[in-house]
């Protein structure tokens, strides 16, 4: 893996990309993403491992691994796998849990719009609800395509807008800070349209499904909130910026606790069902 970049990288990052990175790092560093990796979500990285068809001998790049939801059941495939995030503090995370299983990965602190790989570098490259959180879906997209073969595999596994994350972050957004300009919401990742407009011709979408991750790890919908409010990145920090207005912190509870009760299907312990689009795509 190179530390240089070639003349088809982006320019160098402006200060108020900078800015925007520093403060998208810190909010990925709050709660325990982790914990939400390990006990909400660990279904999810052996299916992208399946889905991309990952094996022993293949360069796998996992971008915005975060904890190493799929870098770690990738590796344990005998494939070779590097992991970027922006987050240092998940990456080392996931370095504690890859060195207590003697799994070897390649940890690197990076952006996902600004990789510090050689083009053409991976066979695979995945991503499971990670880029689908960088500002700049354009940016990113260029970056999925530079870093994998000709014939590799691009795999990604984001959140729906229409399901549970989605509606929840439809949930957050009155109570949240504005958008920075140029930047769009992560669950448009969740509609192929979106994703192949992003790719065009670069890559030939291989497969497109909408499925369901089913949620039973909490008691009532009030654990969920509880659990999102302790653990999960961006709902800390919205309410840390509402966290002088008693009043919006009360509604954005109860708008949260609505969201829960409405998904929930269950009849006594409570369960969601949270819906990805899980694609790949071969780059042309």
């Amino acid at each position: 893996m190179s530390t240089t970049t070639d003349q088809t990288q982006p320019p160098p990052t402006a200060p108020d990309d900078a800015a925007l990175k520093a403060r998208h790092r810190a909010m990925w560093a709050l709660g325990d993403y982790a914990a939400v990796a390990r006990e909400v979500i660990a279904p999810l990285g052996p299916i992208v491992v399946e889905a991309a068809g990952i094996g022993p001998g293949q360069r796998v790049h996992d971008v915005a691994a975060g904890s190493g939801n799929v870098a770690l059941p990738a590796a344990r495939t005998g494939a070779e796998v590097v992991a970027t995030d922006l987050t240092s503090e998940l990456l080392e995370r996931g370095r504690e849990a890859a060195e207590a299983e003697a799994l070897t990965i390649t940890w690197v602190a990076a952006d996902a719009e600004h990789l510090p790989c050689d083009d053409g570098e991976f066979d695979t490259v995945v991503s499971c609800v990670g880029v689908m959180f960088a500002p700049h879906h354009e940016a990113v997209a260029d970056q999925l395509v530079r870093v994998v073969r000709r014939g590799g595999t691009i795999a990604l596994l984001s959140w729906t807008p229409e399901g549970f994350i989605g509606q929840m972050f439809a949930a957050m957004k009155p109570y949240a800070p504005p958008l920075p300009t140029g930047a769009q919401p992560p669950p448009l990742w969740g509609h192929v349209d979106h994703v192949r407009d992003l790719f065009g011709d670069r890559v030939r979408i291989e497969s497109a499904v909408q499925q369901d991750l089913v949620v039973d790890l909490f008691a009532t919908p009030q654990h969920f909130v509880d659990f999102f409010k302790a653990n999960y990145g961006p709902t800390i920090a919205v309410y840390r910026h509402i966290a002088d207005d008693p009043g919006r912190v009360a509604a954005l509870d109860a708008d949260l606790l609505a969201l829960a009760e409405r998904f929930d299907r269950g009849s006594g312990a409570t369960v969601l069902d949270w819906e990805y689009l899980l694609l790949t795509a071969t780059r042309t």
